[in-house]
């Protein structure tokens, strides 16, 4: 028997019918735990299109709101980070990471709980920098925190490891079933952060 029924078509190609490094070419993900590797802030970004230049890789971090941060410290781009960039916070290794992934301009992009272990300030900054990242292309979203997905044109809600509700942000929250829930619950929690900080 065939191994899986129907076909996945990437602008209208079967993928069985692309070789396996093209595809790999046109995929980028971007996971919860980023890896960063020892070496500059500069190679870490550089590392998802090595043809890159300083100023194409400095242009990349300032989309994704990474600049500041980066110039923000002792020795800038040529700043250090040990293997898994253990000298900055999670915020900014996932925001090198944005950077790393935007660099490489992927037609399809993975995001698999990108924002779930970052402050409420360093998420609206890696938003912004997700906004311009989606731009123009096919994008998967893995997520638990809803503001992630909210502008999505599908979102499917998964319990259990089964589709239980599939709509966009509007049609989900119509229908006041799980997504509405989770959406409320985090709102709620968002907004008490919100009062804490101010």
């Amino acid at each position: 028997y065939e191994p899986w029924e129907g076909e996945i078509l990437i602008d209208g190609v079967d993928i069985r019918k692309i070789k396996l490094e093209s595809l790999r070419r046109q995929v980028a993900v971007m996971f919860q735990d980023t890896f960063l590797f020892s070496g500059s802030i500069m190679e870490n970004i550089r590392y998802g299109r090595l043809s890159a230049s300083d100023e194409e890789v400095i242009n990349t971090a300032r989309e994704v709101y990474a600049h500041d941060f980066v110039v923000s410290l002792e020795k800038g781009y040529d700043t250090r980070v040990q293997e898994r960039g253990l000298r900055l916070s999670t915020g900014q290794r996932q925001l090198v990471s944005l950077a790393r992934t935007l660099i490489a301009n992927p037609k399809i992009l993975i995001l698999d709980e990108a924002t779930a272990s970052i402050d409420t300030h360093t998420e609206r900054l890696l938003q912004k920098g997700i906004e311009k990242l989606l731009q123009g292309r096919t994008s998967f979203i893995i997520a638990h925190r809803l503001s992630t997905i909210q502008n999505a044109d599908r979102i499917f809600v998964i319990e259990n490891g089964k589709i239980v509700e599939e709509g966009n942000h509007e049609e989900l929250m119509k229908k006041r079933g799980i997504y509405y829930n989770m959406f409320i619950s985090q709102f709620k929690l968002w907004s008490e952060e919100k009062e804490i900080v101010s």
